[in-house]
This record gives structure tokens, C-alpha cells and sequence, in this order.
């Protein structure tokens, strides 16, 4: 069916439809794990911006700061 509609179609850029079909790909394999994934994760990352506490690598009090 689809080899009939691209011959009434005429110069088709194969390029350009190898382009749009893994554009379409991509798109749906990132719907599908937007999907997939918990709640509770997007909870966390939405609430992330807004913690007050500094992450492990930016706790100067623990990495043996010299300048005290």
C-alpha cells in the first residue's frame, strides 16, 4: 500500500522521508519512556529547584577546606 502511494506521489526525496520517519521514531520512542517512568520521579525533579539543602560536591564543610 505504502509502495503504491509513494509512486503516485512522484519525486519523493528519499532523504527527506528517511529524515521525517526517524524524526517520527524518535519522537514516539520518547513519548513511550515519558510514559513509563513514576510519578514519584518527576515529583523529585519538579521539587529539586526549590530544596534549600546544597548537594554532597558543593558541602565545602566536608571536602577539608584549608581556609577555616
Amino acid at each position: 500500500m505504502f509502495k503504491h502511494i509513494l509512486a503516485q506521489a512522484g519525486d519523493i526525496n528519499w532523504m527527506a522521508l528517511f529524515a521525517l520517519l526517524t524524526f517520527f521514531c524518535m519522537f514516539l520512542i520518547t513519548l513511550w519512556v515519558v510514559f513509563l517512568r513514576r510519578k514519584g520521579f518527576y515529583d523529585h525533579m519538579a521539587r529539586l529547584p526549590l530544596d534549600d539543602e546544597k548537594p554532597d560536591f558543593l558541602n565545602l564543610e566536608t571536602t577539608g577546606n584549608h581556609e577555616k
